[in-house]
């Protein structure tokens, strides 16, 4: 026989070894995204009928890059027809400026945008204190689009992780200069690990900082920094997720500590658009972290 003091405190500790275990079995990608970007081509031919298929899939979210000569009010329509939602938007440098940058938040808000994301500075990048030069105008853009109820964030490639001339990595700069409510990144899990560096240490140090993510996979590691300034993303032997050799469930089992809540799935340059997202869709379904 045993007292009921001992009797609930085994009891307590049952339950709370339960509730771990089914947090350890249940924690898993609830609403898949992906990047359109990806089968763009499809979208120039079939806007509509692409939607169709990607939704067929089982994806649930999207994030655009473009939209393919529609109307923010055609986009919004056909993104509801099937049942989707788009909570995020590639827009390119140029659309920041203070003269173009309302109209781009105004589109977001028809549509239904929480995030506007800036994915690649041009030649900006080549001029002296770009990464601070960009900062400044993220920090600008971030401070409108939140008056408006949406979040504006900076998606890297791998040259954000190229030491400059100083030693500092331009990433780096990025997240000191950029005010942490203003402007949260959307991270490439591929290329942060092209250029060689860890997630998982970027999320310890700006926890909270990562609201976005990228998911593609890659098969090998090419050399970095790259002679000739070699385009990666035309050379990066890239594929679809959980066929390469980053190791998501240790990375996104960091979640809760980057602060994510949308995972979009992307390969820049697929042989098969399609199979290449069903392939990336059907692993993440079954990713347990």
């Amino acid at each position: 026989m045993i007292d009921r003091r001992t009797f609930l405190g085994t009891m307590t500790a049952g339950a709370i070894l339960s509730r771990r275990l089914a947090w350890a079995q249940e924690h898993k990608i609830e609403k898949i995204g992906v990047q359109l970007y990806t089968v763009r081509d499809d979208m120039k031919t079939d806007f509509d009928g692409t939607l169709a298929k990607v939704a067929a899939i089982g994806y649930k979210e999207l994030e655009f890059a473009g939209y393919f000569g529609r109307s923010p009010k055609e986009v919004r329509a056909a993104v509801l027809r099937h049942g989707l939602v788009a909570p995020s938007t590639h827009i390119d440098y140029p659309s920041l400026a203070p003269d173009k940058f309302p109209e781009v938040v105004d589109a977001a808000i028809i549509i239904g945008h929480k995030y506007i994301v800036n994915p690649w500075i041009g030649d900006l990048r080549k001029e002296p204190d770009a990464w601070k030069k960009a900062s400044e105008t993220f920090n600008r853009a971030g401070e409108y689009s939140q008056k408006h109820g949406i979040q504006f964030a900076y998606h890297n490639h791998w040259f954000e992780f190229e030491p400059m001339p100083d030693g500092k990595l331009p990433y780096d700069v990025l997240l000191a200069e950029c005010d942490p409510q203003l402007v949260k990144m959307e991270m490439d899990i591929c290329w942060i690990t092209v250029g060689r560096q860890d997630p998982l240490k970027y999320f310890a140090k700006y926890p909270g900082r990562f609201p976005l993510v990228h998911l593609k996979d890659v098969k090998t590691l090419p050399p970095f920094p790259a002679e000739g300034g070699q385009n990666f993303g035309d050379t990066v032997d890239l594929a679809p997720v959980g066929s390469g050799i980053i190791d998501w469930k240790k990375v996104l089992a960091k979640s809760d500590e980057a602060g994510i809540k949308h995972y979009f799935v992307e390969h820049d340059k697929p042989a098969d658009p399609f199979a290449s997202i069903t392939s990336s869709y059907e692993y993440l379904k079954n990713l347990r972290f």
